[in-house]
């Protein structure tokens, strides 16, 4: 199975609403973040340490202790910085320990310089920053200077949902039932105060631990809509991942929160059988397909 992981992205977000604000420490309001994931690396699971195992290790230290070096004091000060675990164009994501608590967390840095960074980020962090629940990462607080944004977030260890539908072939319909409910469990509360995510795939899909009775975490909100101030909710934007893009966006009509509904019935599909329902490496190709509404079940 195939899944696209190229993006459309959008133009500048508008403003949005802001109605919860996390902690914020100190700094200018200056914002910037891309792609980087929130995942802890599959190597974590090996075990026994071989000659080649030891070197990556060392190279692991060294770019913890790289990574580390940049950080800002108060961030140190208060989390121990334990592994690198993600990097984007813009951002490196580490994984951390509350010196406190000792309760695990990760860490976006994020470098505010590049413009688009910090458009991408700003639409992230204005959803992170008002919503509570189960079923959607949380933001724990943010440090920002006058270079770099640091995003603390609730770190999940048990990998993507796309991982486990590679490992298993297919979700029988009870597992991708229970899977299906999670994720619409966390969309109804995002639609609920008006966001829309725009880029819903089993990629942003993250078990919180990799036990099979792991609850699903929405992540990556850098794509995310949460409407205007004069109260139009309809979005116009061209962006998503191609696979997942629903007709009305590809068409360029005005378009609601639907679209990450289209997008949750990709997800079943691939759930229940292993493959995507639309897919060419040409666009056009996959964009006629898209709008045709063309495709074959071939699940069990």
């Amino acid at each position: 199975m195939g899944c696209g992981t190229s993006k459309v992205l959008p133009e500048p977000p508008r403003s949005c609403y802001v109605d919860l604000v996390k902690t914020v420490v100190s700094g200018k309001q200056r914002k910037g973040c891309d792609e980087g994931t929130l995942r802890p690396p599959l190597s974590w699971r090996g075990s026994g340490l071989s000659p080649q195992h030891s070197a990556r290790d060392e190279a692991k230290r060294n770019k913890v202790a790289k990574y580390r070096a940049k950080f800002d004091s108060r961030v140190t000060a208060r989390y121990d910085i334990k592994a690198l675990i993600g990097r984007g164009s813009f951002s490196r994501v580490v994984r951390v320990e509350h010196r406190a608590t000792k309760q695990p967390f990760a860490i976006k840095m994020i470098e505010t310089k590049a413009k688009e960074g910090r458009e991408v980020c700003e639409s992230e962090l204005n959803v992170l920053r008002r919503v509570s629940h189960h079923n959607v990462i949380q933001l724990i607080e943010v440090f920002e200077s006058q270079e770099r944004v640091y995003m603390v977030m609730e770190l999940a260890t048990g990998g993507e949902l796309f991982d486990r539908v590679i490992a298993k072939g297919s979700f029988t319909e009870r597992d991708a039932t229970r899977v299906l409910q999670m994720v619409l469990d966390g969309v109804k509360y995002l639609h609920s105060l008006g966001i829309t995510h725009r880029d819903l795939k089993p990629e942003n899909l993250l078990y919180y631990h990799p036990g099979a009775d792991s609850k699903i975490l929405v992540t990556d909100f850098g794509l995310a809509s949460s409407g205007n101030k004069g109260g139009d909710w309809s979005m116009r934007t061209t962006c998503g991942t191609p696979e997942y893009i629903a007709p009305e966006i590809l068409l360029r009509k005005p378009y609601s929160n639907a679209v990450d509904m289209w997008a949750l019935g990709v997800i079943t599909y691939i759930l229940l059988s292993g493959s995507m329902p639309f897919e060419d490496e040409n666009r056009t190709r996959l964009y006629r397909m898209i709008l045709r509404g063309r495709y074959a079940y071939t699940g069990d």
